[in-house]
């Protein structure tokens, strides 16, 4: 599980409106390797970030370790006619990581509570882009469809570093961007209060625990704009949250925090 800070959503909602106002945000779209898939909403899907993934699971969406899972293993559940989203940590730095020696200390912040990670500062874009232009090539190479980048709300947490919401829509720009000049989608994790900004950016969104928090209604714009959701509960029951996901056209499961093969569908 990767959601960290519970968001109240009566503020959620203030953000949304205010932005919303302000008209949002409006840029054209850059140069694109290759034609970029997009999800649409109701997409079933499996999300196994424990291990190398089990194709086992007749989903057309598998969202699985980027570093963990070889070309083979995405080669795989292409023939058998899957989509897949490479998961990515792109807000913390990870000690168990090939390549967790070319960040410098000067971009590590405070322990994010997951065991061997600590907060990036996401204000230095120079230092952290090629890091994160490396990863996504990787993505690329493996043969993922998309990218989920992990934790893109740090300017909502305590990193260490003085992060505001603009360095947030700032850096989440970049990693967009960055996935898209390789031809991959890129999904919006969490960050609900920037949706209204940031729908433009990204082509689905990945959201946790949306129900438990009385949030999924801030995901509707991805929705109406053609946009998958993909959408896991961990605690609650799948007939307190399914009726809703259905309602609003969530991708929507049952998941156990460790991310293992186990899951229940709406």
């Amino acid at each position: 599980m990767r959601r960290l800070v519970p968001a109240l959503a009566a503020a959620l909602a203030l953000v949304a409106a205010l932005a919303a106002c302000s008209g949002g945000h409006d840029r054209a779209a850059g140069p694109r390797a290759r034609a970029v898939w997009q999800p649409r909403p109701g997409l079933a899907w499996q999300w196994q970030l424990d291990g190398r993934v089990d194709p086992s699971v007749d989903v057309p969406v598998y969202d699985i370790d980027g570093f963990e899972n070889t070309a083979s293993d995405v080669a795989r559940l292409h023939r058998d006619g899957r989509r897949v989203i490479c998961y990515v940590n792109v807000g913390a730095w990870e000690d168990f990581r090939p390549d967790r020696r070319a960040f410098p200390r000067s971009v590590l912040g405070r322990p994010n509570g997951w065991r061997g990670e600590r907060w990036l500062d996401i204000r230095q874009v120079a230092v952290l882009r090629p890091l994160m232009e490396r990863r996504f090539d990787m993505c690329r190479d493996k043969g993922f469809d998309a990218v989920e980048p992990d934790l893109v709300e740090g300017y909502g947490n305590d990193t260490g570093f003085p992060l505001t919401a603009d360095d947030q829509l700032r850096y989440n720009r970049m990693i967009a961007d960055i996935a898209h000049e390789r031809g991959l989608a890129v999904g919006l994790k969490n960050d609900l209060a920037q949706i209204p900004q940031l729908l433009d950016d990204f082509d689905f969104a990945v959201n946790e625990e949306c129900a438990q928090y009385g949030e999924c209604a801030l995901l509707e714009p991805f929705v109406a704009a053609g946009k998958a959701v993909f959408h896991v509960e961990y605690t609650e029951p799948t007939a307190a949250f399914c009726p809703l996901s259905r309602r609003l056209g969530l991708s929507s499961m049952l998941k156990r925090p460790e991310l293992s093969t186990w899951r229940k569908p709406c």
